[in-house]
């Protein structure tokens, strides 16, 4: 599945205060269920987050994206990385939510954006795939 994802408002605030770094730390993407509501003007902290799935093949926190890309091309800014998979997997979910994992507990790390599958998406031992839309996970034009 092709997805793009939506930022948090607070990624921005983040960036600032020097909790994010994109270039260095370490960033996961996890899944969660349809009973998570995401809130793009208020969630901040990987603790803001609920109902993370629970299957085989998945473990607890997601995965650690690679290739991690974060460019500026005249007013662009583009973030990117690698697609990732689930493989051999059992689950349900309905969200994945990126996250900075470098800091040491929930409540210190900051949300980046997430993505709404637009309904509960499954596999039953077969890979979980999420496909970044190819041009870059987000991409956000400064006018």
């Amino acid at each position: 599945m092709a997805v793009s994802a939506k930022l948090y408002a607070n990624v921005h605030k983040s960036i600032a205060n020097k909790e994010i770094e994109l270039d260095n730390d370490t960033i996961k993407v996890m899944l969660c269920t349809s009973a998570y509501t995401p809130n793009q003007g208020t969630h901040q902290y990987k603790s803001s987050v609920t109902n993370e799935i629970t299957g085989t093949g998945y473990t607890a926190g997601g995965v650690t994206l690679q290739n991690v890309v974060a460019v500026t091309t005249g007013n662009v800014f583009k973030f990117d990385a690698d697609d990732v998979s689930w493989p051999s997997s059992t689950l349900t979910a309905r969200y994945a939510v990126i996250y900075d994992a470098t800091p040491a507990s929930d409540a210190s790390r900051p949300l980046i954006g997430y993505v709404d599958f637009g309904a509960d998406v499954s596999t039953t031992s077969g890979t979980f795939q999420i496909v970044w839309n190819s041009s870059g996970i987000v991409n956000q034009t400064v006018a």
